[in-house]
């Protein structure tokens, strides 16, 4: 397997750029004791008109919201992440690459209360594939998982923290070590919620179909994107809980997000999805997609943001993706 890392020279760390090496951490961090962390994945693509992070505004947004819940006040704007996002994919020299932003409680003390440690800063890229294989567009095989999502009065899943992901990584692994590519977690009154880096679309008689928020979830960029490319498209959306049955009879179902893109679903614990992969609602949506980040189709949305380009536009135009 190839390094995704090599020749990555420059990371961000609250407010400079340092030698990758050098982007090191004590062993007594608070976040790496107690989880105090949040983060954004965000890619950045090759597009006609050069490189472009997408929806870097709405990341941004959502990583500043999962640190309020947090209660870690971040030093740097939104404006200031923006530019230093664009300013660590041009000194890596990549043209294509995921950009990880990371706000977490660092060095000063141990103990649950996290308030008498520092709020660090980090932002790392690299290139980075297909999460769910080069082949995922043709569909991937998972099972629904053991593991439930934590319920949304004892973690927000809203907001994009650490700590969330020890939930994610038991159902990733439960995954794999069965045969499957990804698991998808019902949530704590049985209802399907999402993968474990994932949020999940089902189309039935040429509706969409995704589960609400109060089931657990994370309110995802791709997935806020996919609601409105349907909407363009003309496709119906509804927001709704989905029964665990639901999943076994859908016409289609894909996930989405950052990483994962807007990946097809081709069986469910082994049952075909559907009558074959991708669909033809879910390869609409995907070649539209695919389109906009691509710059062969016009970003109606505003969406693509230039590498090159100053900050300012960023925070003028972040917005929270739309309630449905």
């Amino acid at each position: 397997m190839s390094n995704p890392f090599a020749g990555i020279q420059w990371i961000w760390k609250n407010g400079q750029l340092i030698d990758f090496e050098k982007a090191t951490v004590h062993v007594l961090t608070h976040a790496l004791h107690y989880g105090s962390g949040v983060f954004e994945g965000i890619r950045c693509y090759s597009t006609k008109q050069g490189p472009a992070v997408f929806r870097l505004a709405e990341h941004l947004r959502r990583l500043e919201n999962s640190a309020k819940v947090y209660r870690m006040p971040i030093a740097f704007s939104a404006e200031e992440l923006a530019e230093a996002c664009c300013e660590t994919i041009r000194a890596n020299n990549l043209s294509a690459c995921y950009i990880r932003p990371i706000v977490f409680r660092g060095f000063g003390s141990l103990g649950v209360n996290p308030l008498r440690s520092p709020v660090e800063v980090f932002i790392a890229v690299w290139s980075w594939g297909k999460y769910l294989g080069e082949e995922s567009e043709q569909g991937v095989d998972v099972c629904v998982s053991s593991w439930r999502r934590v319920s949304p009065d004892a973690m927000p899943a809203v907001s994009k923290a650490t700590g969330n992901y020890l939930n994610s990584q038991l159902i990733k692994m439960e995954a794999l070590a069965n045969g499957y590519v990804e698991g998808i977690a019902l949530d704590a009154r049985g209802f399907v919620s999402e993968g474990s880096g994932e949020n999940l679309f089902l189309v039935q008689d040429g509706a969409l179909i995704t589960p609400p928020v109060a089931s657990s979830i994370l309110t995802g960029i791709t997935r806020d994107t996919v609601v409105k490319i349907a909407r363009d498209l003309g496709i119906p959306v509804r927001e709704e809980v989905v029964p665990r049955g639901l999943l076994y009879a859908a016409d289609e179902v894909f996930m989405t997000g950052t990483a994962a893109e807007i990946t097809p679903i081709r069986t469910i614990d082994r049952i075909q999805v559907g009558r074959g992969c991708p669909g033809e609602v879910t390869a609409r949506i995907l070649a539209q997609f695919k389109g906009i980040t691509n710059g062969e189709i016009e970003d109606r949305h505003g969406w693509l943001h230039p590498v090159g380009a100053g900050a300012r536009q960023v925070a003028e135009t972040a917005a929270v993706p739309e309630a449905m």
